[in-house]
């Protein structure tokens, strides 16, 4: 089993992980087991709507991501193998216009360094290292859109918490001493539906992020070495 995989069954039980004992309760108080689905639908208002959007924004990602986020997606082998024999051939600027023509991780830093040959290796491995860092943080940055999903979900969550608990205050303000538990239901029911709503994306979301930003770091220490293999070749050139 792949680690993609892996990772996928642990967000599916860390969402039944949540959602049994919640639909359980609706189902002993007597209601049918659609019940407490119809109620994150209805009672989460505006807020669950958008929480709810954010939890497909999230699925599209992690699938995305599981895709291609991958060493080979990022940078085919059969492209690096190419750049190489060109290499070895010293066919510099052939090697330079396949980089130039296929961007990717290895061949965007490779490209940085190819032409500064004439300067030395030590400025020719200093421009692909360079090169190399601004990719490892662009790829970075890519991964980082599942650790913002994974802090609005919760932060809109708490929002339609305090949101709910505001309208059952107001509700007793107006009514005094005649409210009723019923009159207060609405906002507390909205108070909860959407934290619960939050924290069903924002957990397989963190847990999401933390996975693939420790792929994407290997992936670039990964073509860090490969950069550097391509690199040694120009030392005693």
């Amino acid at each position: 089993m792949s680690k993609f995989n892996i990772l996928f069954l642990v967000a599916v039980v860390l969402v039944a992980a949540i959602a049994f004992p919640a639909t359980a309760l609706a189902q002993e108080e007597g209601g049918e087991q659609g019940s407490f689905v119809e109620s994150v639908l209805t009672q989460g208002g505006p807020i669950g709507w958008v929480i709810m959007l954010l939890s497909v924004a999230t699925l599209a990602l992690i699938i995305e991501f599981g895709v291609n986020v991958r060493a080979d997606k990022l940078c085919p082998p059969e492209l690096i193998d190419e750049v190489e024999a060109l290499l070895e051939e010293d066919e510099y600027q052939e090697a330079l216009e396949l980089c130039e023509s296929e961007p990717n991780f290895v061949t965007r830093s490779l490209a940085a360094g190819l032409p500064r040959l004439g300067e030395g290796y030590a400025k020719v491995k200093e421009a692909m290292e360079g090169a190399a860092g601004v990719e490892a943080v662009k790829l970075q940055q890519k991964v980082s859109w599942m650790l913002f999903l994974s802090n609005v979900a919760p932060m809109l969550g708490l929002f339609g918490t305090v949101s709910g608990m505001i309208t059952a205050f107001q509700k007793i303000v107006e009514l005094g001493a005649k409210v009723t538990p019923s009159d207060l239901a609405g906002g507390i029911s909205a108070a909860l539906v959407t934290t619960f709503l939050g924290l069903l994306v924002a957990i397989p979301a963190v847990t999401a992020y933390q996975y693939f930003r420790n792929k994407a770091t290997r992936i670039s220490i990964h073509f860090a070495e490969v950069l550097e293999e391509m690199t040694e070749r120009f030392r005693n050139r």
